[in-house]
């Protein structure tokens, strides 16, 4: 970590900085370890530069900080690669027919699960547009500079993402029309129907799992669909779910020690995120129900426009490798 002297007046700007840099680089990039490793290397390039000569300092650092970021977003986008446990709120999980816990903070868990899922989705390049200029009021211009593109085609970039943030930032994961497409989802993996994945797939979905041996992210829909195949060949006991405000499922093995918990995030009829914890150790500190059944119940087979339990076997998440 740099040290700021108190009589250097550039560590003492930068100083003044720090906290507002640190908070754009979390925010585009979702992991606190990152964001600092991001301000050290904008005070590294800061203290190689003409302080004397930068006529903006707040505006460099900022353009600084947003290249930086944009060069780790699509780093992990070259290897999608990261761990959740900086980056994942502590989860709210309930049975669908559970009565729902009224507290607010249920609500904002559900809020900060959603952003997340839906801010991982969006290509790097959206992401930092709309969290700049949404999120910190940065000027198109100035974000289109950091870019190399220009004024409009930032503004479009920001646009996109804001629908595609805007459509699961308030929780309603438990709704209807999210709960029947990943009921579609469901009983298109238990039965092999490989068209019926791909139709209920956005074709940039992201599965991120999170096992015992580190996170393991798939992207795309051919594969997400692939690996759903395999994975749903074993079926343990499963009940639909809210997790953290979304449609979920949780799955137990038959001696009901938790197996898996999965959260969908649904954008406009297609599953655009789907995020997994198979990590035993994980899964006992979440207190999740117990599946209050009997070692024969078989989840039922449901289809798109039912709204019911459904099961889904994740017991091998190197299949979606």
């Amino acid at each position: 970590m740099f040290e700021t002297g108190s009589t250097d007046p550039v560590a003492q700007a930068f100083e003044s900085q720090r906290d507002r840099l640190r908070a754009v680089a979390h925010r585009v990039l979702g992991s606190h370890a990152d964001a600092e490793d991001v301000v050290q290397e904008a005070w590294l390039r800061l203290s190689r530069q003409d302080a004397a000569a930068i006529e903006n300092l707040p505006g460099w650092l900022t353009t600084v900080v947003g290249r930086i970021s944009l060069d780790v977003l699509r780093s992990r986008q070259a290897r999608p690669e990261a761990s959740l446990d900086d980056r994942l709120p502590e989860l709210v999980v309930t049975l669908d027919d559970s009565p729902a816990p009224d507290d607010d903070a249920v609500l904002a868990d559900s809020v900060g699960l959603a952003l997340l899922v839906v801010l991982d989705a969006l290509r790097p390049s959206e992401r930092l547009a709309f969290v700049l200029h949404d999120l910190f009021a940065v000027p198109f211009d100035e974000i289109g500079r950091i870019l190399g593109k220009s004024t409009d085609a930032t503004k479009m970039l920001a646009s996109r993402a804001r629908r595609k943030v805007q459509a699961t930032e308030r929780p309603t994961g438990a709704g209807r029309e999210q709960r029947q497409v990943v009921s579609a989802f469901l009983a298109a993996a238990r039965g092999g129907d490989f068209e019926g994945l791909l139709r209920v797939l956005d074709p940039e979905v992201r599965f991120t799992v999170d096992t015992p041996g580190g996170v393991v992210v798939t992207l795309g829909a051919t594969k997400v669909a692939t690996g759903a195949q395999l994975a749903a060949s074993a079926a343990p006991l499963s009940r639909a779910a809210s997790v953290g405000g979304l449609p979920g499922v949780i799955s137990w093995r038959e001696d009901g020690t938790p197996l898996s918990v999965l959260a969908f995030t649904v954008t406009a009829g297609r599953i655009t995120a789907i995020t997994a914890v198979v990590d035993p150790a994980k899964l006992a500190q979440m207190n999740l129900p117990n599946p209050g059944v009997s070692s024969a119940f078989t989840p039922p087979t449901v289809t798109l426009g039912q709204d019911t339990s459904s099961g889904f076997a994740h017991d091998r998440p190197d299949s979606f490798q």
